[in-house]
């Protein structure tokens, strides 16, 4: 069966703290493990919204990877996509949070199996028929490798006539902003979507202006979607036709970790299905919205019926 989504990048748990101002440098509960990976929450909350989704990665033929893989199973995300790698451990994540809402990493991935990911793991099968290809740049900065696999997928998607949305996601701490501006180019200059907080479209465009990055992007592509989240604010959908501002939700956050990804997700989808983009980036919204009420990475992810039950009670 043919896709409607594809992402590719960091298969992981994660191992959290049990409350607020627990660092990771001092002995303190844990819970977990959560299955979890950026593009892998993307992928769960795309499948839970009814997509035919699936991702490519890898875990270690261990305990967390069966974690993971049982989850992604449960919630019917294709797993043609996922490799399973008895030479190496599956991706882990630990965080703890802080009072002012920060919080702090401590990450097993290079190393790991979500670290092995390379060109050889993007199969040309998965893009026949595929509607769009999703990718983050916090994938593509692991390593060279994961850039290639990156390119390769882009590669696939523009000959089999899949559409390209790309979510920056920068992470200085992976590669800095420089490196990053000229590796992401080609990355940036094929997106139908993109979807920026207002510093990274300034980053990625050199810009220093929000307004002038986003005309920049407008103006290599014309025909694009350019979404500039703004966390509980919600965010702004630019286009030729010019910008509308789509207001966020308010909701009592218990963990935040996800809620971009379920934003991509439900943006996505809805946009699939016909909506305008400012409907979609409402729908979106809600999606983000929702991520952060729960405990765990895909916890938040919620089914179509329910996100529609919360803008219902929203109109």
């Amino acid at each position: 069966m043919a896709l409607d989504i594809l992402t590719l990048g960091e298969a992981l748990v994660e191992i959290m703290r049990t409350g607020i101002g627990q660092p990771l440098d001092q002995p303190g509960p844990f819970t977990g493990p959560y299955p979890s990976g950026a593009p892998f929450i993307f992928a769960v909350q795309a499948a839970r919204l009814g997509a035919q989704v699936a991702g490519i990665g890898a875990v270690g033929e261990d305990a967390f990877g069966r974690c993971l893989i049982e989850q992604l199973r449960a919630d019917g995300v294709d797993l043609r996509g996922i490799r399973v790698l008895k030479d190496y451990a599956t991706g882990v994540a630990f965080v703890a949070y802080f009072a002012d809402g920060s919080r702090d990493f401590v990450f097993h991935v290079r190393e790991a199996a979500a670290g092995q990911i390379g060109p050889e793991l993007v199969q040309e099968e998965l893009f026949e028929g595929l509607r769009v290809l999703h990718l983050m740049g916090s994938t593509l900065s692991i390593h060279e490798r994961a850039l290639q696999a990156g390119r390769r997928a882009l590669e696939f998607a523009q000959k089999h006539g899949a559409r390209f949305c790309f979510d920056p996601n920068l992470r200085p701490q992976l590669m800095p902003v420089e490196r990053a501006r000229e590796v992401f180019a080609p990355f940036v200059q094929a997106a139908d979507v993109i979807i920026p907080t207002a510093e990274e479209a300034r980053l990625l465009t050199g810009q220093v202006t929000l307004e002038a990055a986003v005309e920049s992007l407008l103006t290599a592509k014309p025909d694009r979607i350019v979404i500039v989240t703004q966390g509980k604010d919600g965010c702004t959908v630019y286009t030729r036709n010019g910008a509308q501002h789509v207001p966020g939700f308010a909701v009592q956050e218990v963990d935040p970790t996800g809620a971009g990804d379920c934003f991509d997700a439900g943006f996505l989808i809805r946009w699939l299905k016909g909506a305008s983009p400012v409907e979609a980036a409402r729908f979106a919204n809600a999606c983000g919205a929702l991520a952060v009420t729960a405990q765990g990475p895909m916890s938040g992810a919620r089914p179509l019926a329910e996100v529609e039950a919360f803008l219902a009670s929203h109109e």
